[in-house]
């Protein structure tokens, strides 16, 4: 029987990096976003409460547990920052899945969405679309594109009308605060021994903290993971570079209680050398 686990994550984190390792390992299928078309704009549905528990298990039982059911390999894994919107429907439809919860420092996911994605992640007139949709259910919804899909706040939530007035890279960070938070209330929800904490940066440092990771998936640790762990993946643009001093502000006035509850407070902002 194949078991499932679930890599989420706010995207930029290092997802494809680990689901290309854990892709090598013989008896392990893993997928990075997989039916990405369908699992986002379920993922802003079920985060805003448009749809319930009943229909996101019914699409993911569609979806991922017809793919898991039919897996010829002994672990089926899905490595997606949109499955952190649906923990409770995964945790529920997949007793024995386990799952991962990887995070970097807030810093570089969001300049990384922000000169890297730009063009599909919250970008002024897709977030428009999908906000007029979202008032009027009779404005058509938009197609299951990546950039319409983003989450934004519930209607009435406190953070709602501060997003309204956020720019481009105001709303990712906001995102990336928002989600971890989900992840961590949900993952906190199951069994400790369901769901594992690590950040990126640890796993490119450390090869402990890489074989625990292997080791809480019930998976060999190939004894050159770790080499591959110090490679940049899924660059579609070879450079970095630190915020400047209006980003810093801006993350640290929405994201930077994120920052510090998962660890990184103190931590420096880094460079990635390509």
């Amino acid at each position: 029987m194949t078991a499932p686990f679930f890599i989420v994550s706010s995207g930029r984190s290092g997802t494809a990096m680990l689901q290309k390792a854990l892709s090598a390992l013989p008896d392990v299928e893993t997928h990075h976003e997989y039916m990405v078309q369908i699992t986002q704009p379920l993922a802003v549905k079920r985060y805003l409460g448009l749809i319930g528990a009943e229909e996101a298990r019914r699409v993911l039982s569609r979806t991922h547990g017809a793919a898991i059911h039919y897996s010829e390999r002994e672990h089926w894994g899905d490595s997606s920052n949109k499955l952190s919107w649906l923990i409770p429907d995964l945790a529920g439809l997949f007793a024995d899945a386990r799952f991962v919860h990887l995070v970097r420092d807030g810093r570089k996911v969001a300049g990384s969405y922000f000169h890297k994605l730009g063009a599909e992640c919250y970008d002024d007139r897709s977030t428009a679309i999908l906000a007029a949709h979202l008032a009027d259910a009779e404005v058509p919804a938009p197609p299951p594109e990546k950039k319409y899909w983003w989450p934004q706040p519930r209607r009435g939530s406190s953070d709602a009308a501060a997003f309204r007035r956020y720019g481009q890279f105001e709303r990712i960070c906001w995102h990336w605060a928002e989600i971890n938070r989900v992840v961590m209330d949900e993952l906190g929800r199951l069994p400790p021994e369901r769901s594992m904490f690590v950040r990126l940066e640890d796993l490119c440092e450390s090869p402990k903290a890489l074989r625990g990771l292997y080791d809480f998936l019930n998976l060999p640790c190939p004894a050159d993971a770790f080499a591959a762990f110090n490679r940049p993946h899924n660059v579609n643009k070879p450079q970095d570079r630190l915020l400047d001093g209006a980003q810093r502000n801006a993350f640290e006035t929405i994201a930077g209680a994120m920052q510090a509850r998962l660890g990184y407070a103190e931590r420096p902002e880094y460079v990635v050398n390509y």
